[in-house]
This record gives C-alpha cells, sequence and structure tokens, in this order.
C-alpha cells in the first residue's frame, strides 16, 4: 500500500516519497509533508537553477542557496526563474 501525505506544495492529499531525500530537520519535513510529484518539480526546478547559475552541488554556498530555494519552493510557493531565463524552444 503507497503511503499517502497532505503535500503542502500541491495543497491536496497525494502519495508521498519512499525516503527521506534529504538529511536534518528539513529532510523529515520534506518527507512528512511533499508528495512524490512535487519532489519530481522541485528536482527539475533545481536541475534549472543549476544549470542557469552554473552552480557545484561540491561548494558549501552554493549548497546553502540551494537549501534555501528548495525550502521557498515547497513550502512558500516560490518559483521564480534565474534573471535572463527563457524557456528552451522545442521542435
Amino acid at each position: 500500500m503507497t503511503r499517502t501525505v497532505f503535500c503542502e506544495y500541491e495543497q491536496r492529499e497525494t502519495e508521498g516519497l519512499e525516503f527521506t531525500p534529504y538529511s536534518g530537520e528539513l529532510g523529515k519535513r520534506i518527507f512528512d509533508h511533499i508528495g512524490k510529484s512535487a519532489w519530481a518539480a522541485w528536482l527539475a526546478h533545481q536541475t534549472m537553477l543549476i544549470n542557469e547559475n552554473r552552480l557545484s552541488p561540491r561548494d558549501p554556498q552554493h549548497r546553502a542557496f540551494l537549501e534555501e530555494r528548495m525550502r521557498k519552493f515547497l513550502f512558500e510557493g516560490h518559483t521564480e526563474k534565474p534573471a535572463g531565463y527563457t524557456v528552451p524552444e522545442t521542435e
């Protein structure tokens, strides 16, 4: 049986994550209050942030930036794109 949570990002009952995706208290909060599709949306947004801002996940300052953005994205609804970002055209 799948686990369900009330997803704070989507504001609805949805399928929960299968494991804690992040360490510490933030990881527990994500596991308890974020659904699979919201987590997938964050991963896509994070990839865009890393690429557009040329971030390195190995750099502690960049990791702190990404963690702050993750909190804002998942729990506060802030999904702003980097300055100058344009959506890639599809063929």
